[in-house]
């Protein structure tokens, strides 16, 4: 890799900035910077724009296109390995892509296989055998009573199994209500946003299960009239479930509120499920080392999405064949080595091996190396592409 890579680390500059100032996209910058490669056209002119950006900055541009190892100690000048590591990780996930028409045309797709509008029903959704028990889990909660919280990275199908749920529900036409507050500006602390409590619970249960009925104005009074709604609602034939998203942010009361929630009763029979989706914080304030919490700990399955580590090659052939296409027609077998290394670390021979083969991060990275491919005029994605994006 080019010394440029420290100083951009070192500096804070993104290759957006570079990518603008030299007039070359963001995979031929990458390219340049991680693996020393120059486009063929104009290099000279590319090295003296990018001089310009550092010069502009006050940054000496001396020494910043010399080739350093991509591992190993540092020197004087460079920043810690540790740290460039660390700015690499943070860009190995992409922001949301879309594949252009250009992309479709070359490969004979006449959609976007990763978009969310190609989720249309149960059976576009990818399962794998863990994903399957969460997904049995979730409604056997629902229908018939528990206490969960599904935990997983951000884009890594939480809620895709929360519409999966909801949907199922409704096809089989299942006495269950399921109930959601609304989570928009919802934080755990009331300086960021605004917190969840459990009146705004209450209420939410209330007006979804009686929509017709008026919530009493004092505390005791609406409880009182949740336990009435939740009790007649059971006495009719309905099961309950209390769906939280972005479960991250509840504040620690509230989640000890749940436990009450959850006590709700007529006679042996639980009056409300509860179902917590939320990010791998959720996980850390429902640790059992967490006392503030642990009549909820004791009480509440915790389950975790994982990564696609062994599924991520099944994963892609169902999302390609659900749009009429075979994986090899899109890429080859270099190319999802290439996604499972640039998504992980393993690449730098570390012991510790973290994964960001999630749902989201691999359909991104795909989709963008599909648009590289058919703007370069490779017939199908390889190796050597997905390191371009």
């Amino acid at each position: 890799m080019l010394q440029l890579k420290n100083i951009m680390a070192r500096h804070r500059i993104n290759q957006g900035e570079l990518t603008t100032a030299a007039g070359i996209s963001q995979p031929a910058i990458a390219q340049l910077v991680n693996h020393s490669i120059w486009p063929k056209r104009n290099a000279e002119g590319i090295r003296q724009s990018i001089s310009r950006v550092l010069s502009h900055r006050g940054i000496d541009p001396e020494g910043a296109f010399e080739e350093v190892p991509a591992a190993g100690t540092t020197t004087g000048t460079d920043v810690p390995l540790q740290q460039a590591h660390d700015e690499e990780t943070e860009n190995m996930l992409l922001k949301k892509q879309v594949l252009r028409p250009a992309a479709k045309k070359a490969f004979g797709l006449f959609r976007d296989p990763f978009a969310d509008d190609a989720m249309q029903s149960a059976e576009d959704v990818f399962t794998t055998q863990d994903i399957r028990y969460v997904r049995e889990s979730l409604y056997q909660t629902a229908k018939h009573g528990g206490f969960m919280a599904v935990i997983g990275e951000s884009g890594a199908g939480k809620s895709t199994l929360r519409r999966d749920l909801i949907e199922r529900v409704n096809r089989e036409n299942a006495p269950v209500i399921v109930i959601e507050p609304y989570v928009i500006a919802m934080e755990d602390n009331d300086v960021k946003g605004k917190t969840l409590k459990a009146a705004a619970i209450a209420e939410a249960i209330i007006s979804t299960i009686a929509p017709l009925e008026n919530i009493k104005r004092s505390q005791d009074a609406r409880f009182r009239q949740l336990h009435r709604v939740l009790k007649d609602s059971s006495a009719a034939g309905y099961s309950h479930v209390l769906v939280i998203e972005e479960a991250h942010s509840l504040p620690i009361p509230t989640l000890k509120h749940l436990k009450r929630f959850y006590e709700l009763e007529s006679g042996f029979k639980k009056l409300l499920s509860i179902v917590l989706i939320g990010q791998p914080e959720l996980a850390t304030k429902l640790s059992e080392r967490n006392m503030e919490v642990r009549e909820v700990v004791q009480r509440c399955e915790v389950v975790e999405l994982l990564p696609l580590d062994n599924a991520l090659e099944d994963y892609l052939q169902f999302k390609l064949g659900r749009a009429g296409k075979q994986l090899k027609e899109i890429v080859d077998t270099t190319a999802i080595e290439a996604i499972r290394a640039r998504l992980s670390n393993q690449a730098t021979g570390r012991k510790s091996i973290v994964s960001l083969l999630y749902p989201l991060a691999v359909s991104n990275l795909l989709i963008a190396a599909m648009n590289l491919a058919a703007d370069i005029g490779v017939p199908v994605v390889n190796s050597d592409v997905i390191k371009g994006v």
